[in-house]
């Protein structure tokens, strides 16, 4: 049922969020990982020969389930000297990224293919040749499979050249951002013809960031609007009342329509109205069975909605239209005039007890009379305020800045920080509801993950600006942090996912803390020198 308004979307500040368990996050195929996302590739680069069949006359043959590395003989980039220099050259791409064209002369080619000869060699027992020993090229080739031989050959010249044509971006190229564009068929095509190969890559890089205006975040004005849910004495009021009603037994009315503090059990539809007034298409999010309906909580639903059905008995229906304002969270609902119809099932109301200092106790364990039951809400709830006042300001502050930033976003950094907000989503699921195996397998599913990215990309999108614009001001402003405060934030970090049980890199939770407090650095920083001025809406 989404009936609730929601005037604005509520921005969480990412510098105030907990940390989150590798466990949970998604890889591009669905499946959770530990660490960083893999590096995305149309074809695996892994050298590749299969299990072979041990004594006889059998020769080697490749797995169709997958493929197994053939032992790297690649030294290091830095000691890896190729036999020639490539040729690359680089282009800018769209989304911050870097298409790099690489060629690679026939000399690094064929010391590629003799290096992979030599690793056949010593892996194929081949019939008359000791194990080690050099086999004449043609034999090797035959024994092992033109076709296989091509392929590995083609795989190591990427694989050893790849890294030496990676360093015109060294710096500025992003971790796990690397695509080889080039369809790997084609490039053994090539290879096979001409004894050269080239290749495309496409790299995400450092996005760059432009400031409009120039050092605007130094003297920003920032409106925060306060909702009056944070209000500490309606707050109060509003869990003294539900505490209250929660002691009450429920009894059913027989005798009347609902009235405003009565509970209701109604099946609620709703179409859309077409401008010539005729019946358009259902509304499944204002739909809902056997829906619970707590009439004091009315101003919380569609305006209008509650004064369309008072007076309505157990078993009635009613059919009436309303407009969704135009702050309704969902943007294609906005202004939409909508037919609603309610069945209601079953109608109730509160047999509440007298209110007086004997209900203390139970209104709040460990408080005696009434007057201490609202001192301790009250302190609570002014906690709270503060808190969410906070919240609100950091998070006006934060909107402020991405509203003054331009940059392009890579698709790379984009999807990870969506699999990290999924992830989150997927844990907070769990937490909340136990789910089964096909339940997990479904929300964990590619078309899943695709589909909330999609979705959700214009919120992901305005995380990262922020995340990008605070980087920024922290390092312009050349402020820091003590090894201590990183130290221990790290430890209490880790103790907690050992509390939890969950997995964690180190690493990683080193480099979430250290976003954590670059962030709230920039924000304090932010807030002394911002002119901040509170409203309530």
């Amino acid at each position: 049922m989404e009936l609730c308004v929601i005037s604005s979307t509520t921005t969480i500040n990412p510098f105030r969020r907990p940390l989150q368990s590798d466990s949970l996050f998604l890889s591009r195929d669905g499946c959770s990982f530990n660490g960083r996302l893999k590096k995305v590739i149309k074809k695996p680069l892994e050298l590749s020969c299969a299990a072979k069949k041990i004594g006889g006359g059998g020769g080697v043959r490749r797995s169709a389930a997958s493929t197994k590395a053939a032992p790297a003989v690649e030294p290091s980039v830095k000691e890896d000297k190729l036999p020639a220099e490539l040729q690359v050259k680089e282009t800018k791409a769209p989304n911050s990224s870097v298409k790099l064209s690489v060629e690679v002369p026939a000399v690094v080619c064929e010391d590629c293919y003799q290096r992979v000869l030599t690793e056949f060699m010593k892996m194929a027992k081949v019939p008359g040749f000791r194990p080690g020993k050099r086999v004449p090229e043609n034999i090797i080739v035959g024994f092992v499979g033109r076709q296989y031989v091509l392929q590995a050959t083609v795989e190591s010249i990427l694989k050893r050249t790849l890294p030496h044509a990676m360093e015109s971006v060294t710096g500025k190229a992003l971790k796990d951002s690397i695509q080889i564009i080039s369809s790997f068929p084609d490039m053994e095509k090539a290879y096979s013809q001409l004894k050269t190969l080239s290749y495309e890559v496409v790299v995400d890089v450092v996005p760059e960031l432009k400031w409009n205006p120039e050092n605007g975040y130094k003297d920003m004005k920032v409106v925060v609007e306060l909702g009056d849910e944070i209000d500490a004495k309606k707050a109060c009021e509003r869990q003294l009342r539900q505490k209250y009603k929660s002691l009450g037994a429920l009894k059913i009315v027989t005798d009347r329509g609902l009235q405003v503090g009565d509970l209701a059990v109604i099946d609620i539809s709703a179409t859309t109205i077409d401008e010539d007034g005729a019946t358009g298409e259902a509304i499944p999010d204002a739909e809902s069975k056997g829906f619970h309906f707590d009439t004091e909580e009315g101003n919380r639903l569609l305006p209008g909605f509650l004064d369309s059905i008072l007076g309505i008995r157990a078993g009635e229906s009613k059919s009436f239209s309303l407009v969704f304002p135009e702050s309704w969270k969902q943007e294609n609902l906005r202004g939409q005039r909508a037919q609603f119809t309610v069945d209601c099932k079953e109608l109730f109301y509160r047999d509440l007890p007298t209110l007086d200092d004997s209900l203390a106790d139970k209104l709040l364990p460990g408080c005696t009379t009434l007057k201490e039951v609202e001192e301790t809400l009250t302190k609570r709830c002014q906690e709270m305020e503060e808190e969410a006042k906070e919240q609100a300001t950091d998070n006006a502050i934060l909107e402020k800045i991405r509203e003054m930033v331009e940059v392009e976003i890579p698709q790379s950094l984009f999807e990870e920080q969506g699999r990290q907000f999924y992830g989150a989503r997927l844990l907070e699921i769990q937490g909340n509801m136990k789910l089964n195996e096909e339940q997990l397998a479904s929300l964990s599913s590619q078309k899943a993950v695709n589909e909330f990215l999609e979705t959700q990309r214009e919120s992901i999108t305005n995380i990262i600006k922020q995340n990008v614009a605070v980087g920024d001001i922290f390092k312009r402003e050349n402020l820091e942090f003590s090894t201590d405060e990183l130290v221990k934030e790290v430890e209490n970090s880790i103790t907690e996912f050992k509390k939890h049980k969950q997995e964690y890199d180190e690493e990683r939770v080193k480099d979430q803390v250290q976003e954590i407090l670059e962030g709230a650095k920039v924000l304090e920083w932010l807030k002394e020198r911002a002119e901040i001025q509170y409203i309530t809406r």
